[in-house]
């Protein structure tokens, strides 16, 4: 395994601060791992709510809670939503005999219970698969086509990584997603998820998906809000400004992880990838990801009007905007989007992270930037 201590010295100081702690993420990105930093998995202080043994241990979970001195470890709390009430009332005690952390692969769920009832007594960590910073950069082409996901990364081959992304995605559609609410059968998931690759970098439009499968667009578009909550596609939401012109008002999608997006459209390769027409937006998506793992920034979002001018990103930090353009070429030119946002928006800046090594000013307040200055976080973004 990679060194994540970062994220680790981040759980423990928020478990320093806060009586629960809730990591959120999706499924094999590595939350159980660091938990078991923590307290170990053998320890009568971790509950695996998915292990028959930790759920007869819970079969009156405030007795058996109460008893236990420390730090304490639930996993995959959202199958068991009863709990949370009884953690406001273990978390409210005085002294405090323990402390929770929570982990989670359903956001959407697992936040409105801890919203209702652990309000003031949680902070929130989001987690994902291996980032940039934590596999290095000599590890990036390989980063990029496999994705992050620990075991993914990690295979001895491309021929086990494609293995496993595919059989992640099976028990993904034939597992979690019918226990989410989505009760269509899996092959017709699969063409779904396969849309949604499709629009991976795009404006959502839920007409053709809709359409395809015979559904409602509202049912597609209930099924697009389920995969952002189980962190399988970010939903980017566009920024409106009172500029006079028609402003883009659809979210555009990502998937969080490109080694699945890959799978996703039969990528296996290097040479596919470079040859595939969606490589330019498998790049876009995989730098604004870095960027959310990697910068400290209040808010996010994309910009486009209906005459085409449009910035791939932008950064709302201290009261300022930055933007950021995502160019798969050798030498990005400024472009008439970029000039038309960096006015219209008043951006501080406009960073066009490309492939190259060399960092250069295209134009006043435009900056090619190598996509290792991500690693080094805002301060190396923007200098």
């Amino acid at each position: 395994m990679l060194n994540r201590d970062e994220t680790l010295k981040h759980i423990r100081v928020a478990l320093k601060r806060s009586r629960i702690v809730t990591i959120l993420g999706p499924r094999q990105c590595g939350k159980t791992t660091l938990a078991r930093e923590i307290v170990a998995s053998d320890s009568s202080n971790y509950f695996d709510l998915e292990n028959p043994e930790s759920i007869e241990r819970l079969a009156n979970p405030k007795r058996e809670l109460e008893r236990l001195r420390g730090t304490i470890v639930l996993d995959e709390i959202q199958r068991r939503p009863d709990l949370f009430p009884i953690l406001r009332v273990l978390a409210d005690r005085k002294p405090l005999p323990a402390k929770f952390i929570i982990l989670g692969s359903a956001s959407v769920q697992l936040l409105r219970q801890s919203s209702e009832s652990l309000a003031g007594r949680i902070e929130r960590i989001e987690m994902g698969p291996f980032s940039l910073q934590e596999v290095g950069f000599s590890k990036q082409l390989r980063h990029w086509l496999w994705g992050g996901f620990p075991r993914s990364f990690l295979a001895k081959s491309a021929a086990d990584s494609a293995a496993w992304r595919k059989n992640y995605i099976q028990i993904f559609l034939e597992r979690d997603l019918p226990q989410w609410g989505i009760s269509i059968p899996a092959s017709s998931l699969l063409r779904f998820l396969k849309m949604a690759a499709h629009y991976h970098g795009q404006i959502w439009n839920g007409a053709e998906p809709a359409r395809s499968l015979g559904i409602s667009e509202s049912t597609v578009r209930r099924y697009l809000d389920i995969l952002s909550g189980v962190f399988m596609i970010r939903q980017l939401q566009p920024w409106f400004a009172n500029l006079g012109k028609r402003q883009i008002k659809s979210p555009k999608i990502y998937f969080y992880d490109t080694g699945l997006l890959h799978s996703l459209m039969g990528i296996h390769s290097e040479k596919d990838l470079f040859a595939h027409p969606k490589c330019g937006a498998s790049w876009e998506g995989y730098v604004i990801e870095e960027i959310f793992r990697a910068c400290d920034f209040d808010e996010a979002y994309f910009w486009g009007t209906h005459n085409g001018a449009e910035i791939d990103l932008l950064l709302m930090r201290r009261g300022k905007m930055y933007g950021v353009e995502c160019k798969y070429v050798d030498a990005p030119k400024v472009t008439a989007s970029m000039t038309i946002a960096l006015k219209d928006l008043k951006l501080e800046r406009i960073a066009v992270i490309y492939p190259g090594k060399q960092r250069y000013e295209m134009a006043d307040r435009i900056e090619a930037v190598p996509l290792q200055a991500i690693v080094g976080g805002w301060k190396s973004l923007f200098k």
